[in-house]
């Protein structure tokens, strides 16, 4: 099947992104002072980027973990019904624990996976997510930090992906298709 043809318009600058992680850093060092371990778990695949940044920008040990999610496969819109595609490779009883997703659109992802983890019995369990869409909310979530709350738009880029393309974009683009 051919792909639509799209174009790519800069929503968030790199430098924006730089400098909204350093403000969050400092909020999540503040929350977690004093802890023997953060294990920061990523979902993948869209959220690569943004933890890297974070643990890069974080002064706080560190252990680093991933669970693999779906919601979307190839598509724009959710499903609605998440799938675990990998599980965490360590175990998080009585561990301080911060969620990083790339985006919370209907909320099903990340609500989904933080019940599950906290059915794990963590000692303190956070969520951040770099982009939220609060206009497409279908369920009651909230993430403890945001980067950005963003308009109902199909965005790409800074590890997010339309059909596993533009993930390597610096930025974050909203997708324009060419009719």
């Amino acid at each position: 099947m051919p792909r639509r043809p799209y174009v790519i318009e800069e929503m968030i600058s790199a430098k924006a992104i730089a400098a909204r992680i350093e403000a969050l850093c400092r909020e999540i060092q503040a929350e977690f002072e004093g802890t023997d371990k953060l294990v920061v778990v990523g979902l993948l695949r869209g959220s690569f980027v943004f933890i890297a940044d974070l643990v890069r920008e974080l002064d706080l040990p560190i252990e680093v973990d991933f669970i693999e999610a779906s919601s979307y496969g190839d598509a724009t819109e959710s499903s609605r019904e998440v799938r675990i595609l990998k599980d965490l490779r360590g175990a998080i009883e009585g561990r301080d624990v911060l969620v990083v997703e790339d985006i919370i659109d209907t909320g099903h992802t990340l609500s989904h996976v933080t019940r599950l983890l906290q059915s794990r019995n963590p000692a303190r369990l956070k969520t951040i997510a770099l982009l939220n869409k609060p206009s497409r909310r279908e369920v009651e979530f909230s993430a403890d930090w945001i980067g950005f709350d963003i308009p109902d738009e199909f965005v790409v880029g800074y590890g997010i992906d339309f059909a596993q393309r533009n993930r390597n974009l610096p930025h974050i683009g909203k997708v324009r298709f060419i009719e």
